[in-house]
């Protein structure tokens, strides 16, 4: 099987290319931001709140904005929101290179980039849909998507820890703000099938009303987004631990720090091949179970390393176990929902994993601050395990009753 059979769609190639370099930027940004935070206040707890700050709009807004987009062009609301997040990574090179800038500035600015960021999410996953022409490929699509986002993870970070050790945090910054002249350009070299004007006359709210009470009776899609919201209030929130694990685990600077971003990048990226692998049919759902509980399993060997090898090929099963689950759970939405409540079913899908992590993060910065890492990693993994024997138990109750969507 061909695992690049989606890039042979032009608008999907374009798109494709445009993030995988953007991407890049965006994963320097997000490590330079970390340790710029974690460098000023050295608090777990405050690294916390600023990525909580940076991702609470998707659980506030998410919903809201998926019964805007489902009424609105999709492609004119990525294209405003690419360009909004340039500014906003100009903004943030700016004040870092003039030397104006504290926690609070950096706070503001990360809270722009979620609201923007929560309408792009939303836009960009619900017009995967036209950039791809044979709907057979959008699993491929979907996957190859993840495995640029994990390719940038992992090299990213990388070249962002050599640079930030270098040169600083304003480098990066720039880096990223330029990165975003790629993404905005195969936007406008596009050649999208004019679409129907899909605008409504009811409000956001009734379309909300809408979008929820789809769900409700939709529990083959409602139950994989309560799984990922449970896991990304107890479990996924790791990741925003991994600048206090390479300092207090293992005594390392902003290069042991790369290193473990790295190892996750890795991992989800051996993930994101897997799912480029997956044929229409494949049960998904069987697959989530099973990647949540590598995700727990290597949360639970990280808590227990004491020799960073160990530590860094733990941290590589958790991101590979967190990829694979979370790319199933975005698969399966995508290809079982109708197509009017897409970008619904999406922005609940968005508000479970980008809504709820900024809660998860701030729990596990508070647990981290007041019992160590070391606890806190454990009872992440535990808490893993918890959510997969229950989702286990809800698969087992509705096969029993031969439910038949899977």
């Amino acid at each position: 099987m061909n695992i690049f059979r989606a890039l042979t769609h032009r608008n999907y190639r374009l798109h494709f290319t445009g993030q995988a370099i953007s991407l890049m930027g965006t994963w320097m940004q997000r490590i330079a931001v970390s340790w710029l935070v974690y460098r000023l206040t050295e608090s777990a707890l405050v690294l916390g709140v600023v990525s909580f700050v940076s991702l609470i709009p998707s659980l506030v807004l998410s919903p809201f904005i998926g019964s805007f987009v489902d009424r609105h062009q999709k492609y004119r609301i990525v294209l405003l929101t690419q360009i909004g997040l340039m500014l906003q990574a100009g903004a943030l090179a700016s004040m870092v290179f003039f030397g104006y800038y504290n926690v609070w500035w950096i706070g503001v600015l990360s809270l722009a980039q979620g609201i923007i960021n929560t309408f792009d999410v939303t836009a960009r996953q619900s017009l995967m849909v036209e950039l791809v022409d044979n709907k057979a490929d959008l699993p491929n699509a979907i996957a190859l998507n993840s495995s640029a986002f994990n390719a940038a993870r992992m090299v990213g970070p990388a070249l962002g820890g050599i640079l930030l050790s270098t040169y600083g945090e304003a480098v990066c910054f720039g880096i990223n703000f330029i990165s975003f002249f790629a993404v905005i350009a195969s936007l406008l070299l596009m050649r999208l099938k004019p679409q129907r004007s899909v605008a409504r006359k009811e409000s956001t709210w009734q379309g909300l009303k809408e979008g929820f009470s789809y769900l409700r009776h939709s529990p083959h899609i409602s139950s994989l987004i309560m799984l990922l919201a449970a896991s990304s209030l107890l479990v996924i929130p790791y990741t925003t631990l991994l600048p206090v694990i390479a300092r207090e685990m293992f005594d390392g600077d902003a290069t042991t720090f790369s290193w473990f971003e790295s190892a996750a990048g890795l991992g989800a990226m051996a993930g994101a091949i897997y799912m480029a692998k997956t044929r229409m049919g494949t049960n998904l759902r069987f697959r989530v179970m099973k990647a949540s509980g590598l995700l727990a399993v290597g949360i639970l060997a990280l808590s227990f390393a004491s020799w960073l090898p160990l530590a860094l090929v733990s941290t590589l099963l958790a991101a590979m176990g967190m990829m694979v689950q979370n790319s199933s759970i975005n698969t399966y939405i995508q290809t079982h929902a109708m197509p009017v409540y897409r970008a619904r079913a999406i922005s609940y899908y968005i508000m479970a994993f980008q809504g709820i992590f900024p809660l998860g993060s701030l729990l596990v910065g508070a647990m981290a601050s007041a019992w160590g890492i070391h606890y806190t990693l454990l009872l992440q993994g535990v808490a893993g395990v918890l959510v997969v024997v229950a989702f286990m138990g809800y698969i087992w109750r509705h096969i029993n009753r031969k439910y038949v969507p899977i």
